[in-house]
This record gives structure tokens, sequence and C-alpha cells, in this order.
């Protein structure tokens, strides 16, 4: 596998491409923002305004096989304070298509890495597409807070020799083409 170069992502971006919409460069956009867009090996994906943070009075526990939204509470806006020791979803503001011979790591920003922030995101498989969903955690005991339309985390595309036999795609995966924050699904 190799890690593709800032000059082979523009080549894959754009409207209807790899990621829509595309941001050229990484710069800061407005000083005091955090940085989003295309890197020397990667691309830094941005925050939609939406959240669903975990409500802490709710003490049931959360099942992945049979998640209840209801534990939840939608917040929209920002910038989304998430509580000591909470957690939340949010998406992504680009929509991704990965190629078939490309598979993605994502890795949180290191600027939301220095105030404790946890951004957990599994990889993006080979055809997979989509708004990322993404699980920010706060393991601190003071609250933290998190920035729509700036940069979250980033994505560093490798790819293979030869393209996988099966995709995320060929395999119906349950979160294909999700558009909005979509909760844990066994189905």
């Amino acid at each position: 596998m190799t890690v593709l170069s800032d000059h082979e992502i523009r080549g894959l971006s754009g409207p209807a491409g790899m990621i829509d919409p595309f941001d050229d460069t990484r710069l800061a956009k407005v000083p005091g923002t955090i940085s989003w867009g295309v890197s020397s090996y990667g691309y830094d994906m941005r925050l939609a305004d939406e959240f669903l943070v975990c409500d802490e009075g709710d003490t049931r526990p959360l099942d992945p096989k049979r998640f209840d939204a209801g534990c939840m509470k939608r917040v929209t806006g920002g910038p989304c304070e998430i509580p000591p020791g909470g957690y939340a979803l949010g998406r992504s503001l680009e929509y991704f298509r990965i190629p078939r011979d490309v598979l993605v790591v994502v890795f949180g920003k290191s600027t939301y890495a220095r105030c404790g922030v946890l951004v957990n995101v599994t990889p993006l498989e080979p055809e997979w597409e989509g708004c990322v969903t993404i699980s920010i955690v706060n393991p601190l005991r003071r609250p933290v807070l998190v920035y729509p339309r700036e940069g979250i985390a980033q994505l560093v595309f490798l790819r293979a020799s030869v393209a996988c036999a099966v995709s995320y795609r060929d395999k119906a995966g349950r979160y294909q083409a999700q558009r909005d924050i979509t909760a844990p699904s066994a189905q």
C-alpha cells in the first residue's frame, strides 16, 4: 500500500469525486479557526453543525445491538459542549466516495487531542460512501467544546497495489450512503 499525496487526492476529489465539498487548501480560513482541507498526505475533514450528545441523566446501558437513540439529545449549531466524561456523535460536513483500491484511516486532529478530546472513527472501506459519523469523547472532568464547520479529524488515504476482491458496496454494508448521524445498528 502507498499513501496518496496531495496531488493524487486533488485528482480524485471535487464535485461528485472522492470528497465533496473539497477544499484545496489546509490553512485556517479565518484567524482563530481549526484548519481543514487538503494536506501533504491527507485531508482534514470538518464537522457538520448537528450532534447527538449522550444524555448523562439516562443511566441505561448503551447497547450497540439495540441502540435507543432516545438516550441522546439532538444539538444543532455550535459550538457543541460535551459534558465531563461524556461523548457525542457528529458527522462530517464532507461526503466521501472511496475508490475500490483505497482504504482511509482517520485520526483525530492534534488541536483537539491537546485538549484531551478523543475522536473515534473506524476506517473508511473501499467503495464506502457517505458522510462520516464521528464519535467525540471527553474523558476529562470538565466540559469541552467542539466547533462545527471546522476541522475535526485527518484522513490518510492508502492505495493498494491491487483492488480488493470484496468492497463495502459489494457487501451492501448498513452504513452505505449515510447523510445523517447514524447510530449503531446490528440489523
